[in-house]
């Protein structure tokens, strides 16, 4: 029994000589890995290899079978064409960071629907966007993922906000005018700024907000901390020092 599915590919790794191996989150069923052999034959069919390239948003069609660790695709096609996020070196860039954050946190192959729009509509506009947007855009991902795994950041109330002194508790997940009695926080104008990027509804309004590359680094390094501190076995970001460089 086949099922479609939408999916945006996360990687691939080649398997023997003319086959995928490729990690894919789906509508449907969650994070899946999709034998696909062949797909790198010189002929016609291997037009299908360009299709899985990571962060392509595919329409699918999958046999699934829940006693399977490896799935199998009957048949994919575009369901969204970019016009440069795989070519354009700094939107490329930030689309590979978002991809490995996003596969560092799917742990378990279960449908979640709401992560898988919000995760299609964050690269459709990333395609789209705008240079002034672009290099705010891995922090604004990074702080909304964390809803959909259970360690939303919320905004912090006005009086905490306005107030001179102030802490976010990288450990716990929230804003205060005390100091956390651990090392694991950041404070003042990075603590601010992580406010403003929390208020920012749509990318679109990230122009708004103004960074140098040396805060926008301490951010992206306290964000990476806060997602190890609550996801098992994080690890380190293999594409966040590249991003530093370009952003």
């Amino acid at each position: 029994m086949t099922h479609k599915t939408k999916g945006i590919v996360i990687r691939t790794v080649k398997y023997g000589e003319t086959s995928l191996i490729a990690t894919v989150f789906t509508s449907l069923f969650g994070v899946q890995t999709y034998l696909i052999n062949g797909v790198r034959k010189k002929t016609a069919k291997s037009s299908k290899a360009i299709m899985l390239q990571p962060g392509a948003i595919l329409d699918m069609e999958v046999y699934h079978n829940e006693l399977k660790s490896i799935q199998r695709i009957k048949e994919i096609n575009w369901s969204y064409v970019y016009k440069d996020l795989l070519s354009d070196v700094i939107k490329n860039s930030i689309l590979v960071y978002l991809l490995e954050l996003l596969n560092k946190c799917l742990k378990q192959p279960e449908e979640n629907s709401e992560l898988f729009d919000f995760c299609e509509d964050a690269l459709i506009t990333l395609d789209e966007a705008e240079k002034n947007i672009l290099s705010n855009f891995s922090l604004y991902f990074s702080l909304q993922l964390a809803h959909f795994f259970g360690f939303k950041i919320e905004s912090p109330n006005p009086e905490i906000a306005h107030n001179d002194e102030i802490y976010f508790d990288l450990k716990e997940g929230y804003f205060s005018s005390a100091k956390p009695v651990h090392h694991h926080f950041i404070e003042g104008e990075l603590a601010q700024t992580t406010i403003e990027l929390l208020k920012a509804m749509h990318p679109h309004e990230l122009h708004e907000i103004k960074l140098n590359r040396e805060k926008r680094r301490l951010l992206l390094t306290a964000y990476q901390q806060y997602y190890s501190l609550h996801i098992q076995d994080f690890g380190n970001m293999k594409t966040w020092k590249i991003l530093q460089e370009l952003l």
